[in-house]
């Protein structure tokens, strides 16, 4: 790994480096692996970190981040739920903002 970053120019930030095996099912039950060393310094082992606001866990199960994703639309519906009885605003504006808004959430929940 440090000698394809160097082929770059890149260096390894050790403070911000961690680690994490994808594995199936709960196969990772058997195979404990030690500590990723680079360069004499040790990087962390982490069980689950979020990437590009998506919680990515070693068990490749998406339910945590798909549950969230389900709740914050749920959130948003109901902190928008005044401005959808308003009758002084456009029923079109309104079916807009919904399929822009919490549909949207909700697409990119269920595509999981």
């Amino acid at each position: 790994m440090e000698n394809n970053a160097r082929k770059f120019r890149l260096q390894i930030n050790q403070d911000k480096t961690e680690y994490m095996i994808v594995e199936r099912k709960n196969s990772l039950k058997k195979h404990k692996i030690g500590q990723l060393k680079i360069k004499h310094q040790k990087s962390e082992r982490v069980k689950n970190f979020k990437y590009l606001g998506v919680i990515l866990n070693e068990d490749n199960n998406n339910q945590i981040d798909l549950q969230k994703r389900i709740k914050n639309a749920t959130k948003t519906y109901f902190t928008l739920q005044n401005f959808f009885k308003n009758k002084n605003i456009p029923k079109k504006l309104k079916l807009r903002l919904n399929s822009t808004i919490i549909l949207c959430l909700l697409d990119r929940a269920s595509s999981y």
